[in-house]
């Protein structure tokens, strides 16, 4: 039990940063990122020993946050708008939120996917398994969310033309 409880222990700041880049938001990735601890913690006589515990935490993290997109949101009051950010805006702090608002302007599953892939170095056979979907799937996402980055990056139009075929 130790065992387990400390190689969750140590997934967590994966966990954390693989959220935040998902929601794009610091409070909801902590509410998702709990929620996903509490999940596992619940379910770990599930967990496989000889299995990758991260790849575990991020199907689980991945079923979570479906569950709480499908849920209506509740509106939230910012309640100290007026209060000031203590961190100072540095120029990789600006590339580093343009790259949020890049990723937020993708689809969820091109999000997910792409963040998967290359923040949390999943191969393309274990991003399939934890998201349900064929290999192929997850590199048309990938594609798709690269081709959608590199117009966000260009100043081009976020979403790539279809093409019509007759």
């Amino acid at each position: 039990m130790d065992d387990a409880r400390d190689h969750l222990i140590a997934c967590l700041p994966r966990l954390r940063r693989y959220a935040r880049a998902l929601v794009g938001d610091r409070t909801r990735a902590d509410d998702l990122v709990q929620d996903t601890v509490e999940r596992a913690w619940r379910h770990l006589a599930s967990w496989r020993r000889d299995g990758d515990m991260r790849a575990w935490l991020f199907g689980i993290m991945h079923n979570v946050h479906v569950d709480q997109l499908r849920r209506p949101r509740l509106l939230m009051e910012e309640l100290d708008e007026d209060w000031p950010d203590m961190q100072e805006a540095s120029q990789a702090d600006m590339t580093l939120d343009e790259m949020s608002r890049a990723l937020r302007t993708l689809p969820d599953e091109q999000r997910e996917t792409l963040l998967l892939v290359v923040l949390e170095e999943l191969q393309y056979d274990e991003v399939a398994a934890l998201l349900n979907v064929p290999i192929g799937t997850v590199m048309s996402r990938l594609s798709r969310a690269r081709q959608r980055l590199k117009a966000y990056r260009e100043g081009g139009p976020q979403v790539p033309a279809l093409k019509v075929i007759k």
